[in-house]
């Protein structure tokens, strides 16, 4: 299994430590524009094999698109980051640019590859791939939702002062501020809703914490956040290489199913060997189609602005 990851920044050093560490990858290649930083990162990080106990091959490399040959995964994290007070659509000038001509170069030499896409604005980048690269739908998938979720839980264990292992729930929608749809209805403390634990007030904080995650960290950090997304991607690639059949929420593209067409955009999907094995049709309220739908349509008025 050997997998790719473009860009060598704080999330996709990240995503590469976290995949090697799982150690299922025989070979993970690091790329970047910048000069001598992949193959810095890519030694750093074989220097931790023995105290970590891995033995994926991690190599580096300086834009050599050649050296991503036959990889079953691609991972594209390459653009700006999101600075403070920055929306994740005034990233799509700068990022629609790159995202295009990484995932053409990449295709080339990996023509059947599963692409995952993180770069922002991450739903109409997913998108983007999409409508340039020719790859069947099922093989490119955006990383949103999976982060979005963990997010959640993790706020859900804090309100609840449990374990996070004791909680369970799911954000499907745009990968945005306002787009997220956490599903605070169906989420879960083993097995047990949590609507038993919280009030609907402390709920409602929940979802709104949830929905300026990636904000709340940015202004702390003063850039985006890398650990969280890191460990998003490296589990997404995990189920794919290892053909778990697991269940992710993920950015993909929709042709009819929960009455959205030509829109890429978090939903439950079935991942595995090939991709996405098969798109989850959840039974949601009136209350969530209509947040489903508002999401839908914001995420819409981004494409709009791409130079298709």
């Amino acid at each position: 299994m050997k997998v790719t990851i473009v860009g060598a920044g704080a999330v996709g050093a990240s995503c590469a430590e976290y995949i090697a560490i799982k150690d299922f990858a025989s070979e993970i290649v690091l790329l970047d524009i910048k000069e001598g930083v992949a193959e810095g990162k890519a030694m750093d990080l074989m220097q931790t094999a023995t105290l970590n106990g891995f033995d994926s091959k991690i190599t580096g490399s300086t834009n050599d698109y050649s050296k991503t040959a036959g990889s079953d995964v691609v991972v594209i994290t390459s653009g700006i980051p999101r600075k403070p007070g920055m929306t994740r659509e005034e990233l799509i000038g700068i990022n629609a640019g790159i995202v295009k001509d990484v995932s053409s170069k990449l295709i080339q030499h990996s023509p059947d590859t599963v692409m995952i896409v993180v770069s922002n604005p991450m739903d109409t980048m997913t998108y983007l791939v999409h409508k340039t690269t020719g790859l069947s739908k099922n093989k490119i998938i955006g990383m949103g939702g999976a982060l979005d979720s963990a997010r959640f839980k993790f706020r859900l264990s804090e309100a609840l002062e449990c374990a996070a292992s004791d909680v369970d729930g799911m954000v499907i929608g745009g990968h945005s501020d306002t787009g997220m749809v956490p599903l605070t209805r169906m989420a879960t403390r083993n097995s047990i809703p949590v609507s038993a634990f919280l009030s609907k007030e402390r709920l409602e904080q929940v979802s709104e914490d949830t929905k300026v995650g990636g904000a709340t960290l940015t202004k702390l950090l003063g850039t985006s956040a890398w650990y969280a997304p890191g460990a998003a991607v490296s589990s997404l690639v995990h189920a794919i290489a290892c053909d778990q059949q697991k269940m992710f929420p993920c950015s993909v593209l929709l042709e009819g199913e929960y009455g959205l067409n030509d829109i890429c955009i978090g939903v439950p999907v079935i991942l595995g060997k090939n991709g996405i094995e098969s798109i989850v049709e959840i039974e949601l309220n009136d209350a969530e189609k209509a947040k489903i739908k508002e999401s839908a349509e914001g995420v819409k008025k981004t494409n709009d602005l791409l130079k298709l």
